[in-house]
């Protein structure tokens, strides 16, 4: 899963970069409001942290550009402000949730994992594959029961492809989420940790669909 992070304030935009990392996220980060703008609309974002009091451009205008341009990727806002009229005009803008600084960098965390799961239509925190589960508030895969040891990016390949199951998923649309602006997009790499995956949850559970991509769902193989 992707996240931008538009940020001026160095300290908090690294911590807040450090945790989305550590929780599973793919992470770029924007210094103001212009440059957050331009990648909100022309990046593939499965969630926005937003800082309102931004330089070049704030938060607020950003946001009703995007939704003007039909970016509807989940919003939340970060903003020392703590007047009841500005979180209005958040919402009014199209912002999905709002935090107030200071805040704790984990809250944040788990109401980006719970507006990326909202997006995707599901409504229990927990989703479920055959024997393959995950946790969404705290990000943990399970496989009857016990606990899956996964590689940063294997956990990222299969969560996008939890949240969005009984679907083919092309290679194209995996890499979109599943890797930073700064990273180079491979698809051959992308093969070798499908295959590590399905030899950590069941080869049944992710199947090939010729010209298309993958899609994830329980065979009876996999039960």
């Amino acid at each position: 899963m992707r996240v931008l992070v538009v940020e001026d304030d160095e300290r908090i935009a690294a911590g807040l970069i450090a945790a989305l990392n550590e929780g599973g996220f793919a992470t770029d980060r924007a210094a103001d409001g212009t440059e957050g703008e331009y990648l909100g609309q022309t990046e593939t974002y499965d969630a926005v942290v937003l800082d309102l009091g931004l330089p070049g451009m704030d938060g607020i205008a950003v946001l009703e550009a995007w939704r003007k341009a039909g970016r509807a990727m989940p919003v939340l806002i970060l903003t020392a402000r703590e007047e009841w009229s500005e979180k209005v005009r958040g919402f009014r803008a199209g912002a999905d949730d709002y935090v107030t600084k200071p805040f704790r960098i984990e809250e944040v965390v788990i109401r980006l994992r719970s507006l990326v799961r909202r997006a995707a239509g599901h409504a229990s925190t927990i989703l479920t594959c055959g024997p393959l589960e995950f946790d969404t508030q705290i990000g943990l895969f399970t496989r009857d029961g016990l606990a899956l040891k996964l590689t940063a990016f294997e956990y990222r390949v299969l969560a996008y492809l939890m949240h969005h199951p009984e679907r083919a998923v092309t290679r194209t649309e995996l890499s979109e989420h599943l890797y930073d602006r700064d990273t180079e997009r491979d698809f051959n790499s992308l093969e070798v940790i499908i295959g590590r995956l399905r030899r950590k949850i069941g080869a049944g559970l992710i199947e090939t669909v010729r010209g298309q991509g993958y899609r994830l769902g329980a065979s009876p193989e996999a039960q």
